[in-house]
């Protein structure tokens, strides 16, 4: 015989008490500061590559073959651009 666990309901008194994360007022929103103010040194995105071996391209591949590779989990891409490169280098030599 299976037991079912009560999960926990959070009353509206337990959101009152929480206190570690009140609502803004609009003193504490004129007094903010945009995160480039504050962090002006930290990197944004990935940036540009060292030596870029790839290129971004837009390319329609037909339903039967997006989900052939979609099929086999993450990293479907990468394994396109491989089974690519092996028919390349099968036909150049």
């Amino acid at each position: 015989m299976k037991r079912t666990v009560a999960k926990k309901r959070y009353t509206a008194s337990d959101m009152r008490a929480v206190s570690d994360n009140p609502e803004w007022t609009k003193r504490d929103f004129a007094k903010a500061k945009a995160f480039d103010e504050v962090f002006p040194t930290m990197r944004k995105g990935r940036g540009p590559n060292k030596a870029p071996t790839k290129k971004l391209v837009s390319l329609r591949l037909s339903p039967v073959v997006l989900d052939h590779f979609k099929a086999g989990g993450p990293n479907w891409q990468s394994r396109i651009d491989e089974a690519l490169v092996k028919i390349v280098k099968r036909t150049a030599g």
